[in-house]
């Protein structure tokens, strides 16, 4: 196959707002051993990539500075020690960056085959959400059936995530969002109860409805305020997995309240992880959730998309906190 040496991408001229991304070319990435490069479809926009845009979120020393953590594509060349893939093959990926793009290259062990029954725009949302998701809910927050589990932010791309894979997996989910709209769609994916953070006290509701108990886990994003209110909302043994902190990473929390309930306090970040541990949350995902999705049992929950060259609207569109599941660019 023909590879051009030029293709267009995203850059970020500067930190600042969404009119920071410029369209531009860059050189076509070239593969490593055990890299194969893709031709993006599509690429998935998340709030990590509007962090680095505002300066907020480097990437790692060996990764791409595009932004772009996501994409699905046509496997267009392969390292000599690629074994996995092969030329021609359709596939959605995890990248360390550099997915606003027409091409982008990944190791071959971050890659999943698409889904049947999904299209290449849905196929771009799934593995920035899944592999954060399985890792902190199921790896790390040790989620079971029978046990209850409260998200926040239901309805961003990890929370519509979320709630559908705690739901496949037996557990009762219990999630927040902003609007009565948003709750209504929280209650679509799954969710046993839904509470509307502007109006409601989540605490008070996860404990009424669990018997005083309190909720075995929760995944949240949030932070600051936040974090002494789930150690209160937790029960006996609970755990609190975080894994963003968008009100802030401090708080003042009582710890004796870790204490007396032994609770588990945990959480991650994906980007900076090794090849390795990347490649195990890829393995699983493949065994257990793919055929989850191939079954029609979980799906991306789509908002929009939008061509690569308004990549801008798109970041406006993820920090409007309008939106509903996943929003992506359309490069092909």
């Amino acid at each position: 196959m023909n590879l051009p040496s030029i293709m267009r991408a995203i850059e970020i001229s500067k930190s600042g707002g969404p009119d920071v991304l410029r369209l531009a070319t860059r050189p076509v990435p070239t593969v490593g051993a055990e890299d194969i490069l893709i031709k993006i479809v599509a690429a998935g926009v998340n709030r990590p990539d509007a962090l680095q845009r505002a300066g907020a979120y480097a990437p790692p020393p060996d990764a791409s500075d595009l932004p772009g953590l996501e994409c699905s594509g046509e496997v267009v060349a392969i390292g000599s020690g690629v074994s996995r893939w092969s030329i021609g093959d359709q596939v959605c990926a995890l990248l360390p960056g550099g997915g606003y793009a027409e091409y982008a290259i990944t190791h071959q062990d971050h890659a999943l085959r698409v889904p049947v029954g999904l299209s290449m725009i849905e196929a771009a949302a799934l593995c920035e959400t899944f592999f954060t998701v399985w890792t902190n809910v199921f790896e790390r927050g040790c989620l079971e059936a029978g046990e209850t589990f409260l998200v926040h932010g239901g309805t961003s791309g990890i929370g519509t995530t979320a709630i559908q894979l705690a739901t496949a997996m037996g557990a009762r989910v219990f999630a927040t969002a902003g609007s009565d709209k948003k709750c209504a769609k929280c209650l679509d994916l799954g969710a046993e109860v839904a509470i509307n953070y502007n109006e409601e006290d989540y605490v008070e509701i996860v404990k009424n409805a669990t018997n005083g108990r309190g909720v075995d886990l929760i995944l949240d994003m949030v932070g600051g305020p936040y974090i002494a209110r789930n150690i209160r909302a937790l029960a006996l043994e609970g755990r609190l997995a975080m894994i963003a902190f968008l009100g802030g990473p401090k708080a003042e929390i009582n710890f004796a309240q870790i204490m007396m309930k032994r609770i588990t306090v945990t959480g991650s970040t994906l980007r900076p992880r090794s090849i390795q541990d990347k490649a195990v949350i890829a393995d699983a995902l493949r065994e257990v959730v793919w055929p989850l999705i191939e079954a029609g049992q979980i799906a991306p929950v789509m908002d929009s998309s939008f061509p690569l060259a308004d990549a801008a609207d798109a970041h406006r569109r993820i920090e409007s906190a309008g939106h509903i599941g996943k929003i992506v660019l359309d490069v092909g």
